[in-house]
């Protein structure tokens, strides 16, 4: 192949085709030569072609080359000093991937070539490889990002309104009957009409996707017969995963990837991403070299005062260092690039934490918050963080800038606690129920900063948590070592499957109240897939390397009856702007009506008082929503009215008697939802003043008439 090289530019970093050639541009401050090669084949393992790379502007090496475009595959070599104890590890025998690559091209194969020391030298990452690498890694793939997107729009769904389905894409439908067998497990799964009619049925705005990042598998669960099948292993923040695509692996991936989110908001449905910017899939200083710890290790991961090793706020071996402008600049590339290019509507923050770190504390005045505040493109977009890390004062529940929302780790805890029966203020659940605002009103945050769950990908389904007291981890051949083992869980009375009927009706019921607490409370809640109909992963609460039926959803064995009830609910919630409010509720009386816009009563009736809110047993309450009290306006700038409600919460294992507040609160009463039973539906009505019996560990919902 005859090559002509020209100078290029250093701007925009990766590979980029203008239909005559491409522009090759690679940030390697400490770099001291860069060499392009290209390939023919993924499975080549040596490059048909080695370029030179001579000019460099501002640390960004670049070059263009004519007559090459779409589908070429390429990778780098980077010379330099290896000297790990100065922070650098530059090893040319390593083919790396382009940290901007838009596409890669096949999957890693472990080889002790990989790394860039000598596996099992008694000098460990101190001594040199002079193996080659390149049969072993993916290689990366230039793109024609040209797309018909048929006019596709951002849906711009208000928070208040949303509910998010957090879903595996290979996962959802793996095991789907009605999708065709060989798109099963696909981003086209996702985009099939059987997929998106079942998710509308549903009623979900939202399908929030577990790390489509291209990412690596670790070489230890490879050896066991494992993967890394959450993909919280990132190697390309630019590339959607190859394992994901069905139609091609030279850049169709992206094709793929762009028009499964064309039919998602084509049927009203935003597509979030979780990602993964605090560390990469290169692990600890013995971990391999595959991308930027070859290109410039120094520049782009948080080392410790002894530049041989990495700071690790995530239990990866490595962080990569967000304090950095190159690293920040990469993440929010990284960021525009799926909300400009691939249409994506929000990012779910993995250990978002440590991306806020300065230099040991959290500091949510970091870098990486003012320069996503000040972008006009990112600001706009929703933006979730997992406010936690593993290392000290990650724990940051409540504490990140306004403009962000959380995973509200503080609701999960408190809910499984109420309805387990477990010790818990009743202050707290109060909290909890109406957005927590002891978390987010300080700093003028509303209720929707709090991302609701009772359940997620890591730990027990809704299933697993009224089925299992322990783990059950062993499948994942850690001798049950690893997940957690404080997991707010109670299995009502038998541990695993049971054909007891009385254990599996109170489990039946425990998932409904679960549920049903969350869709009523205020904030933004979150399902993760299968918890509507039942899904079980057989006790494991940890299940990240579960590439299996422990994992894949069951679309055979669901629980349909679970399943009308949570869209019944789901629908309910929608129907009803009490239960997803913009603003806070505040307590005081309403003009004109006398009446507060939230008030709590006791099972006699009586308004709670101070010291009821600081015990620690009561398990039952009662709460008075008034759909007068709704302080915004519609889209149109009218007043938006509700019917009210009364919701009687009992978590205590009898029956108790609950006393209807006066006729000044509403004359008449209708049951609208029981969860002693499995579908929604308005029942018989009551009048102010008359008692209900409410049957242990159950809600009742009455709607004013």
């Amino acid at each position: 192949m005859n090559i002509k090289a020209l100078v290029g530019s250093s701007y925009p970093l990766g590979a980029t085709f203008d239909g005559n050639g491409v522009n090759f541009a690679l940030y390697a401050e400490n770099a001291e030569a860069v060499e392009l090669c290209l390939f023919e084949n993924e499975t080549d393992d040596k490059e048909s072609m080695k370029i030179k790379i001579k000019e460099r502007t501002h640390q960004v090496w670049h070059i263009y080359i004519p007559d090459i475009g779409p589908g070429q595959l390429y990778g780098y070599r980077v010379h330099g000093p290896y000297e790990p104890k100065q922070g650098h590890r530059f090893n040319p025998n390593k083919l790396l991937i382009d940290p901007y690559a838009k596409a890669i091209a096949g999957t890693l194969r472990w080889d002790d070539a990989l790394f860039g020391y000598e596996v099992g030298h008694p000098d460990a990452d101190l001594s040199f490889s002079e193996k080659d690498s390149a049969a072993y890694i993916p290689k990366g793939v230039v793109i024609d990002g040209s797309f018909d997107w048929e006019g596709d729009k951002p849906l711009r769904i208000p928070m208040h309104r949303s509910i998010i389905y957090e879903a595996h894409v290979k996962g959802f439908t793996a095991q789907h009957p009605e999708i065709p067998e060989e798109i099963r497990g696909t981003y086209s799964a996702l985009a099939h009409p059987v997929t998106i009619s079942y998710l509308q049925s549903l009623g979900i705005t939202a399908i929030e996707l577990l790390p489509i990042h291209h990412f690596i598998t670790d070489r230890h669960l490879e050896e066991k017969g494992l993967t890394n099948y959450w993909g919280y292993n990132t190697i390309g923040f630019f590339a959607p995963d190859i394992r994901y695509g069905s139609i091609g692996s030279q850049g169709e991936q992206v094709i793929e990837f762009k028009n499964m989110v064309k039919e998602l908001h084509r049927a009203g449905i935003e597509v979030i991403l979780d990602v993964v910017y605090n560390h990469t899939g290169e692990g600890s200083e013995m971990g391999p070299t595959l991308s930027f710890r070859g290109i410039d290790n120094a520049s782009y991961y948080r080392l410790t005062e002894d530049p041989r090793y990495y700071m690790d706020f995530t239990g990866t071996g490595n962080t990569l260092n967000a304090r950095l402008p190159n690293v920040l600049r990469l993440i929010m590339d990284s960021l525009r690039y799926w909300i400009q290019e691939m249409h994506i509507d929000g990012f779910r923050f993995d250990l978002a934490s440590a991306l806020a770190r300065e230099l040991y504390e959290v500091n949510k005045l970091s870098s990486f918050f003012d320069v996503i505040h000040q972008d006009p493109v990112i600001s706009q977009v929703k933006l979730i963080a997992e406010p936690w890390d593993i290392g000290e004062g990650g724990y940051q529940v409540g504490e990140f800038p306004p403009g962000w929302a959380e995973w509200n780790g503080k609701y999960r805890d408190c809910m499984r606690d109420y309805w387990t029966g477990a010790d818990s203020m009743l202050g707290e659940f109060a909290d909890r129920l109406t957005g927590s605002s002891d978390l987010y009103q300080g700093d003028y945050r509303r209720p929707t900063a709090s991302i609701n769950f009772i359940t997620a990908h890591d730990g027990f389904t809704l299933h697993d948590l009224v089925s299992y007291n322990e783990k059950h981890n062993e499948a994942n051949g850690e001798d049950n070592n690893d997940g957690d083992s404080h997991n707010r869980s109670w299995n009502c009375g038998a541990e695993g499957p049971t054909e007891d009927e009385e254990i599996n009706k109170l489990r039946a019921k425990q998932k409904r109240n679960l549920l049903t607490t969350l869709f009523l409370s205020q904030g933004v809640p979150m399902l993760v897939a299968g918890d509507e109909f039942g899904r079980t992963q057989q006790g494991n609460n940890n299940a990240y390397c579960q590439d299996n039926d422990i994992s894949w959803l069951d679309w055979v064995g669901k629980d349909e009856h679970l399943l009308t009830f949570c869209q019944q609910l789901i629908a309910f919630r929608k129907e009803h702007p009490t239960f997803c409010r913009r603003k806070w509720f505040q307590g005081i009386p309403i003009k004109g009506i006398g009446l507060e816009d939230i008030g709590w009563f006791d099972p006699k009736g009586r308004e709670m008082e101070e010291s009821h809110w600081q015990n620690d047993f009561a398990r039952s309450l009662a709460v008075y929503l008034n759909g007068n009290g709704i302080r915004s306006l519609s889209d149109d700038g009218t007043k938006i009215v509700d019917n009210s409600f009364y919701i009687m919460f009992n978590a205590y294992w009898e029956d108790i008697s609950y006393k209807l507040p006066g006729a000044k609160y509403g004359k008449e009463w209708a049951m609208v939802i029981d969860t002693n039973l499995d579908t929604i539906d308005t029942h018989e009505t009551y009048a102010s003043d008359s008692s209900i019996n409410v049957p242990g560990r159950s809600i009742i919902v009455l709607m004013s008439t």
